[in-house]
């Protein structure tokens, strides 16, 4: 059973090195090779999830072999509850996105490699226990996304020359920027322990002083990749420019490997740190939830408008993590798992209609549900779940969220608490504005000859993240229980809200209902 993990990670990279192999004029085999790559990595993790000792706090499906022994380096797998969620999450969308990348139709062969490297790039991420591998899984998803948006990307020409080429090397340079400063960080840590093995680092003491400044390194290096502000302008530019399902990857999970990091190396190996920067940490998140969802009130474009949103969510996994204790943690990894599914969704279905309507402008769009209606019941339903209804995954992490955060205790953390609900409230404005201007209303002639998704192929990527979200809505204990065992073994204790404080999984699905 562990090999399984280990094939889970590398089938996709395994299947992009096969592609080479292909002729260039065969794009349907090729296609196929990767919806076949992705499909079994999901099915295999499907497995995995279900075999997961969901009873134990450690890493489990633990396999790997020696590399460099003589540094203490080693192609080592595991999970544990946040990484078996998180690589559930890459198998949803990369398998989705696999299935919408038919838009393609230049160079396929390269894109589908690239598309294959990038989600083992992830995957790798995850679910590796060695720092050095966990850098090179990191960078490797990272470069990836690059040439997709260079090559396959289109953003028209703006202000500033804003084009695709501008928001790639934008991109880039912060990405850059963000990976030598997390570096850094990991560096140190190595020479202070001098193993690269995760398991063993969680183990060993670093020293107060040092924890200062190192846990910075990590929490901004990595705080790039996840659009922390005022590090943030760089991604709603890369959403928008991005082919639909690099859109999915980057928006769905590659993001959340900067909020990974955070979780997987500061917080348990930098405990004081953690304790120290953890006010800073929720004041930036509060700007990333209301400056973001502000300037998402003020796009036009549907994909800066998701773009700008996704910025402003990602300001909640922040407050979760800062608040350092067992329910806000463990709602930051769900809204993860949440807000990934639902991103993915989203630019799945503006990437449908823009295909054949090539404008993205919302004032441009009007009463589109009444030529597209799946489509528009789908997006309807997205809007609603990036809201918070009920129903919704995201309103199961984001309640675990609040309650971290409140239950933290001080003055800084309850304002903060009240910024974030505040924040709900401009998402939703900015959302269903957006979903009413485009959807409903008289319908414009001239998208007469808009098709919607009839077919099973068009239909299933779509209906699948759907259920996806609902599914986990409605029963939220099938990620929580495994989440929190994790959690609770790296949280401060003496952060941790009172029991009595603190609802279970099982509360949680009654608020719910």
């Amino acid at each position: 059973m562990d090999i399984l993990l280990g094939i889970a990670v590398l089938l996709p990279l395994a299947a992009a090195f096969l592609a080479f192999l292909f002729p260039a004029n065969k794009p349907k085999a090729i296609r196929a090779l990767a919806m076949f790559a992705t499909g079994v990595s999901l099915l295999i993790t499907l497995v995995l999830f279900a075999n997961f000792n969901r009873h134990e706090s450690g890493y489990q499906f633990v396999h790997g072999i020696s590399w460099l022994p003589t540094y203490g380096c080693s192609l080592k797998f595991g999970v544990d509850g946040i990484s078996m969620t998180l690589l559930l999450l890459v198998g949803f969308v990369s398998f989705c996105g696999a299935f919408v990348s038919s838009e393609i139709h230049e160079r396929e062969k390269e894109y589908y490699i690239l598309f294959l490297a990038l989600t083992s790039g992830i995957s790798g991420t995850f679910c590796t226990l060695d720092l050095f591998f966990f850098y090179f899984f990191y960078e490797m998803a990272v470069i990836p996304m690059y040439l997709l948006i260079g090559v396959w990307g289109s953003l028209p020409p703006g202000k500033h020359g804003r084009t695709k080429e501008y928001a790639t090397m934008k991109l880039t340079l912060y990405l850059t920027a963000g990976a030598v400063l997390a570096l850094i960080g990991l560096l140190a840590i190595y020479s202070i322990s001098g193993t690269t093995d995760i398991e063993k680092l969680q183990h060993n003491w670093v020293a107060t002083n040092t924890q200062m400044w190192v846990f910075p390194c990590l929490l901004f290096g990595f705080g790039f990749l996840a659009s922390m502000w005022p590090f943030h302008t760089w991604s709603p530019l890369g959403y928008a420019a991005a082919p639909t399902a690099a859109s999915m990857m980057h928006a769905g999970v590659l993001k959340k490997l900067g909020a990974y990091g955070i979780i997987r190396l500061a917080l348990p190996l930098l405990p004081q740190g953690a304790r120290h920067w953890a006010n800073l940490l929720a004041i930036l998140a509060c700007f990333n939830i209301l400056y973001a969802g502000w300037v998402a009130l003020t796009q036009k474009d549907w994909k800066f408008v998701i773009g700008y949103s996704s910025v402003s969510h990602m300001g909640y996994i922040f407050l979760g993590i800062a608040a350092l204790n067992v329910v806000g943690v463990s709602g930051a990894v769900l809204l993860m798992f949440a807000h990934g599914i639902m991103a993915a969704l989203t630019f799945g279905l503006i990437g449908f209609f823009y295909h054949q309507t090539h404008n993205r402008f919302v004032p441009d769009l009007s009463g589109l549900a009444r030529k597209i209606p799946f489509i528009g019941v789908c997006m309807v339903m997205a809007v609603m779940a990036s809201s918070g209804l009920p129903g919704f995954a995201n309103f199961v992490s984001e309640l675990m969220v609040f309650l971290g955060a409140w239950h933290q205790g001080s003055t800084l953390f309850r304002v903060a608490t009240i910024c974030a609900v505040w924040g709900i409230v401009v998402t939703a404005t900015y959302l269903l504005w957006a979903v009413r201007m485009s959807f409903f209303g008289p319908f414009d002639e001239k998208w007469s000859m808009l098709k919607d998704a009839v077919t099973f192929k068009q239909k299933f990527p779509y209906a699948l993240l759907l259920a996806v979200l609902l599914t986990v809505g409605f029963y939220p204990r099938l990620l929580t229980d495994i989440i929190k065992q994790s959690v609770a073994t790296f949280v401060p204790a003496d952060s941790e809200p009172s029991i009595a404080a603190t609802p279970s999984a099982p509360d949680l699905a009654k608020v719910q209902e």
